[in-house]
């Protein structure tokens, strides 16, 4: 295994850095976000450049890479603010849900316009009363002819108001108790029954939470995903993509706020002396860049695991990353805007509403919380307390 990128990736991160440097935070992501607008502009152009589908398969208009590259992108595109939050569910959970288990219809369907940007899917897991047990949910699906009727609710859904439809995780109606065994729904967001409702979120970002209610949507036998009976490999071949995106785009985001704590104490001098010269100063910076690097490379391999077919050692690998991608982010955040000082919460820097968005990664999409459980119970052996 190798972290020495080919030369194909370097141009590949080389030519992202190029688009995002035109899609910076304060002149173009901030102001949209500031009107609930999403950043469709910089989604067309990484579309059209083929960023978007970098992981899937060549045969269907995506790239032939893999996570890595896909991560590489969204890392580059965070660097400078600009991270596209679809990324992580459009091509990274559904895409990759769909090259591993869809069916070819669904592939033809679905895959090449993943790839080129023209629809979008969005992932539909959580659940109010389920929280981070997703042995609870309570989404059935039951057969009806060779049709599948849905009824249940979903809470915390990026981005449907962007989506053509959503990826919906119920359970079959004859496993409505015990252990989850997930039945994943393609699901049109303008299907009969299907509701969407905006969540109220006092944080400032371009991307939108959604409740969802399924009542008697009918579907066609052919928006299964899978087997009806999947295994819950078939769902963690969306899950550990996930964590790894989640875990780039908060590793560009302290990317982001390294390099403008560094410009600003290069420039602001006091007593004729920049204030980058004082330990006090220098040393939390270092710090947070020592913590920036460990996490990157410990996304980096839960990408290489990932994209090898070790399902088992990416889900250790991307955990981990994304547990240390998230305190990187948020360090990295809260010394950039203690770097500067007052002028680090106006609205002109813009390190305060970011540290405000990049707080979601200590919670979603998988609470540090339950990433230590994970740890503590596959890692290191120990019971479980649940």
């Amino acid at each position: 295994m190798s972290f020495i990128e080919t030369e194909e990736q370097k141009a590949l991160r080389s030519a992202t850095a190029a688009l995002a440097a035109k899609h910076s935070y304060r002149e173009y992501v901030l102001p949209r976000a500031r009107k609930g607008e999403p950043l469709r502009e910089l989604w067309d152009q990484a579309a059209a450049l083929g960023f978007l589908g970098v992981n899937l398969p060549e045969e269907y208009g995506g790239g032939g890479a893999g996570i890595y590259e896909l991560s590489l992108v969204l890392e580059e595109l965070s660097a400078q603010g600009a991270g596209l939050l679809l990324m992580v569910v459009s091509p990274a959970i559904c895409g990759s849900i769909l090259t591993k288990y869809g069916t070819d219809e669904q592939k033809q369907a679905w895959l090449p316009a993943l790839a080129d940007g023209s629809k979008k899917m969005a992932f539909g897991i959580t659940e109010p009363d389920a929280g981070s047990n997703s042995h609870q949910i309570t989404t059935t699906a039951r057969r009806d002819g060779d049709d599948w009727i849905l009824n249940g609710r979903k809470h915390f859904i990026s981005g449907v108001d962007q989506a053509d439809a959503v990826l919906i995780v119920a359970r079959t109606e004859d496993h409505k108790t015990g252990k989850l065994k997930p039945a994943l729904f393609i699901v049109p967001t303008d299907a009969e029954g299907f509701t969407k409702t905006a969540q109220e979120m006092d944080i400032i970002e371009p991307d939108h939470q959604f409740n969802l209610f399924l009542d008697d949507v009918r579907l066609p036998s052919n928006a299964l995903v899978g087997k009806e009976d999947a295994a819950l490999m078939q769902l963690f071949a969306g899950l550990n993509p996930e964590r790894i995106m989640g875990a780039a785009m908060a590793i560009g985001v302290a990317r982001y706020a390294i390099d403008r704590a560094v410009e600003y104490a290069k420039e602001r001098t006091v007593w004729k002396t920049p204030i980058g010269a004082h330990q006090g100063i220098s040393h939390p910076l270092a710090q947070v860049k020592i913590e920036l690097e460990m996490a990157r490379l410990m996304m980096r391999n839960a990408a290489t695991l990932y994209d090898a077919g070790d399902e088992m050692g990416a889900a250790e690998a991307a955990n981990m990353a994304k547990y240390a991608a998230a305190e990187a982010s948020i360090n990295a955040l809260d010394q950039a805007i203690q770097t500067h000082g007052g002028s680090g919460l106006t609205s002109d820097v813009g390190l305060a509403t970011m540290l405000a968005a990049a707080r979601i990664s200590r919670i979603a999409p998988v609470s540090r919380e339950m990433i230590l459980n994970f740890v503590s119970q596959y890692s290191l052996g120990l019971p479980k307390s649940y």
